[in-house]
């Protein structure tokens, strides 16, 4: 389906991105991954998916919280492959706290990497996109851009920004061939949200099952945690031509949570 397109996917080393940069090699698509973690272990999953694949697989270490290196990032693989057809903006980080109680070293490292790196990304890869007249954006957003929960004030604020900035992109480039989504996934068990339970438990003077069960499936109608190849397979569709009259949505996978 995808066979000989380039996707880029930020935070792409676990989770959810990693999940988006497999589904799109398995169809075709040559991938770079970017993102933090023990370089072995990001050298064995990008190892896996060029042999499994058979597709052209890099790495960027770019820092998504630096503008800087994120068109860096862009430039580099415009040089390597020629070209960008996805552009994955999935990097992301939480933490959670009351808003009086908020670092504000935490409020701006939530907007620089949930949001801003966005804007650098889709930026700095535009204007190739728009001059090929093909393209897909895929902003991975969360329940969170469209519903709030306590505690979580930078989170919300970003996602928030997010939809918007999906929206406004999207009609900017709707006469180029370039749709502009944004992904919502509900509660999906990544390292991301493992790493909201302890300080959820702090925040709300709860138990680990108690935030499992009465905080993160609580608004999960299904009371299941979405997956991150259901994510992936909406990615992979979003970046096909069957797609291409989809643009400007703000998409929820999220269980029934964002229904209520």
């Amino acid at each position: 389906m995808l066979k000989g397109r380039t996707a880029i996917v930020t935070g792409s080393t676990s989770g959810i991105g990693l999940a988006m940069a497999r589904a799109y090699a398995r169809e075709g698509a040559n991938v770079v991954i970017n993102g933090f973690g023990e370089a072995d272990a990001i050298e064995r999953e990008r190892a896996a998916i060029a042999n499994e694949f058979g597709v052209e697989a890099r790495y960027s270490a770019a820092d998504m919280s630096d503008g800087a290196a994120i068109a860096a990032m862009i430039a580099g693989v415009e040089a390597e492959f020629g070209a960008i057809d996805i552009l994955v903006n999935n990097a992301g980080i939480q933490f959670v706290a009351p808003i009086e109680e908020f670092p504000v070293a935490k409020w701006d490292a939530i907007l620089a990497i949930n949001l801003s790196a966005a804007f650098h990304a889709i930026r700095a890869a535009l204007p190739g996109i728009k001059a090929r007249r093909f393209g897909r954006i895929i902003n991975t957003a969360s329940a969170h851009a469209l519903v709030a929960s306590p505690f979580k004030s930078a989170y919300v604020a970003a996602k928030h920004g997010i939809a918007g900035l999906t929206k406004t992109v999207a009609l900017e480039s709707a006469t180029f061939g370039i749709t502009v989504n944004a992904i919502c996934p509900g509660y999906v068990w990544t390292p991301l949200v493992e790493k909201q339970v302890p300080e959820t438990m702090a925040a709300r003077g709860l138990t680990r099952e108690q935030v499992i069960a009465d905080v993160l499936l609580h608004a999960q109608p299904t009371k299941q945690f979405v997956t991150a190849e259901e994510v992936a397979g909406l990615a992979v569709f979003l970046a096909s031509d069957l797609a291409r009259s989809i643009t400007g949505v703000i998409l929820p996978v999220d269980g029934g949570w964002t229904a209520q």
